[in-house]
């Protein structure tokens, strides 16, 4: 055990730590040859892990694709203009619309495409209206959360769900009809709780007459108009997809490359430099990092855990799905979302409680907002701002999500009650 964990642990601190630009999948995979060099796993082990992600790996690059795309044609930015002359100027309408913005965003595109393209075009437009440090700050912080925090009603909406959801063969519209309730509980007591605490920093009155026009930033405004029908026909698809027992892949890739080629035709995008900027390092660091991570199932934490899950389910329903949850949290705040959410799968498969899977969701999705290594979407986050000089430093960060997250995690893994 001691080789596994030691190995994962270097693993996830260069992940982290991407010294001299090391991208997160070529550590990762490096990760997962060392991990068969030195017979943490085998060749069986390998597949079995690639049987296990595949799925959830193409389709997320496809969501990130139709993203990019939609990006592109002004999407994005549209939305945040209408949000922000929507709210008339009220800085406290302007928080809530905008976190409801990222809400939609994330559970539409997933919560590493709010990160990815949200982020920079609401930053962009706060520094348009002038707003101050500190309340630019409060929003960001707020947007961040919410991404992770709102990634919960479709299987797509985060990579952790999709793993799930095809690890115990849960369909589309099953797990809709469950996380529906938690995903508005979580969005309703997030911003909240966000504006609760960031109120202070919330302007009275924001000068709105500084942005531009809304469809001015449209490159295509047919195009545009197709895109919200192209949209309500891909979510109709994932359910005819359940129907079938089609792998959500087919339709988030093929999706995301039907509408690359529909805004191709219309002279929006170039098929080459969305392919070439698509995050292809995440398909290689699901498959590397799972693998690691399997060597820790090989040395027998899944044991543990699944004794941890026993001994909470001997108290009641309430107390295993709290303890659960929070398992799933605080392990995802430690050692990141990804890798938590396939050791307690593991840990659960033998489960007879249906409501203990979707409590490791909720922990795995909210849980890694305590640090900023918790999650992907974080790591992608902190980046695109830093990129956009706005640095936000470790303890800076934990401190808001320390102070935000466990009362919003507990709230929305008793809602779990409402539905089981």
């Amino acid at each position: 055990m001691i080789l596994a964990i030691s190995l994962f642990i270097v693993t996830l601190v260069f992940v982290i730590w991407q010294p001299k630009g090391l991208q997160i999948g070529t550590t990762a995979i490096i990760g997962a040859i060392s991990a068969y060099v030195l017979g943490v796993v085998n060749l069986e082990d390998v597949l079995s892990v690639i049987d296990i992600v595949w799925d959830a790996t193409f389709a997320f690059i496809g969501i990130i694709i139709l993203s990019m795309v939609l990006d592109e044609l002004g999407f994005f930015e549209w939305c945040a203009i209408k949000m922000a002359k929507l709210s008339g100027g009220n800085g406290n309408k302007m928080f809530i619309y905008s976190l409801l913005l990222g809400s939609f965003v994330a559970a539409l595109f997933a919560n590493d495409g709010a990160a990815l393209i949200l982020t920079p075009i609401l930053l962009s437009k706060m520094r348009i209206l002038k707003l101050n440090p500190k309340t630019i700050l409060s929003f960001l912080l707020a947007g961040g959360f919410i991404s992770d925090s709102a990634s919960l009603p479709f299987v797509f909406s985060n990579l952790t769900n999709i793993v799930t959801a095809n690890y115990f063969s849960i369909g589309f519209g099953e797990y809709l009809s469950v996380m529906i309730v938690p995903y508005i509980v979580s969005t309703v007591v997030s911003i909240g709780f966000l504006w609760l605490i960031l109120r202070k920093d919330i302007p009275a009155k924001v000068d709105i007459g500084l942005l531009k026009d809304a469809n001015s930033v449209l490159k295509n405004k047919t195009l545009f108009y197709i895109s919200w029908f192209f949209l309500a026909i891909l979510l109709i698809s994932y359910f005819v997809g359940d129907y079938f027992n089609l792998p959500i892949s087919i339709f988030a890739l093929g999706g995301g490359a039907i509408f690359l080629m529909i805004s191709t035709f219309f002279g929006v995008s170039k098929p080459y430099e969305v392919i070439k900027n698509a995050p292809w390092q995440v398909v290689w660091f699901s498959v590397g990092l799972y693998v690691v991570v399997y060597g820790l199932k090989n040395a027998g934490l899944t044991d543990y855990l699944s004794l941890l899950i026993e001994y909470f389910s001997t108290a009641g329903d309430t107390v295993a799905i709290i303890g659960t949850g929070f398992t799933s949290a605080i392990l995802s705040s430690i050692m990141n979302n990804m890798p938590t959410i396939m050791i307690m799968d593991i840990a659960l498969q033998d489960t007879t409680n249906q409501a203990l899977i979707y409590a490791n969701i909720i922990g795995s999705n909210l849980g890694p907002k305590m640090t900023p290594f918790g999650s992907l979407a974080t790591l992608l986050w902190l980046h695109v701002l830093s990129k956009k000089g706005v640095h936000i430093g470790f303890w800076q960060y934990s401190k808001f999500g320390f102070m935000v997250t466990p009362p919003i995690l507990l709230i929305v893994l008793l809602s779990l009650k409402l539905v089981f």
